[in-house]
C-alpha cells in the first residue's frame, strides 16, 4: 500500500460517487496538472476538496473538462469564450428546468381544469374578457413625390 494519506471524500458526498485526484485525471486527458489547476483559477472547474485540500474531480467535473478541452481543442475558443459559452448553457439548462416545471403545471391545471369543468372555472376567474371581434386597419395609400409616375395596385 503506497505512503501518505489517501484523500478523503468531501464533506456531504453521496455514498456512490466516485472521485478522482487531480494527477489521475491530468494522465487520463493527456494535459498537465497546471492545466487543471489555470482552468480552476479561471473558474471553469470546480473540483470539490477533501478535508486535507486534496483537489477531487467528480464525473460530472469530467465531463466539464472534455468539454472544455473540446472547445479549446477543437474549435479554437479561447478561455474567455469558453466561460461565456459554460454560462450560457448553465443558464439555458436551467431555463429548460423552469420550463418543464411550467409546463408539468399548466397540465396539471388543466387535468384539473377538466375534472372540475372549465365553465365553473371560467365563472370564477378574476377578470372576464367579452368577446373580441377582428379589427381589420387598412393602410394609408403611399405618397409619390411630385412629377414621379403613381404607383398603380
Amino acid at each position: 500500500m503506497p505512503r501518505g494519506r489517501r484523500p478523503t471524500r468531501p464533506p456531504g458526498a453521496s455514498p456512490g460517487q466516485r472521485f478522482y485526484m487531480i494527477s489521475t485525471l491530468a494522465q487520463s486527458y493527456g494535459i498537465h496538472q497546471q492545466t487543471l489547476r489555470m482552468y480552476e483559477r479561471e473558474g471553469l472547474l470546480k473540483p470539490s476538496r477533501s478535508e486535507g485540500n486534496t483537489r477531487l474531480y467528480t464525473d460530472q467535473d469530467m465531463k466539464r473538462l472534455e468539454m472544455i478541452l473540446s472547445l479549446s481543442r477543437d474549435l479554437g475558443v479561447n478561455l474567455a469564450g469558453i466561460d461565456v459559452i459554460l454560462k450560457l448553457r448553465t443558464q439555458i439548462e436551467q431555463m429548460q428546468k423552469e420550463m418543464n416545471e411550467f409546463v408539468s403545471w399548466v397540465r396539471e391545471e388543466m387535468k384539473q381544469g377538466a375534472r372540475e369543468g372549465f365553465a365553473e372555472r371560467l365563472e370564477q376567474a378574476l377578470v372576464r374578457l367579452p368577446p373580441q371581434g377582428i379589427v381589420r386597419v387598412e393602410a394609408p395609400p403611399l405618397q409619390t413625390r411630385p412629377g414621379a409616375p403613381a404607383a398603380q395596385g
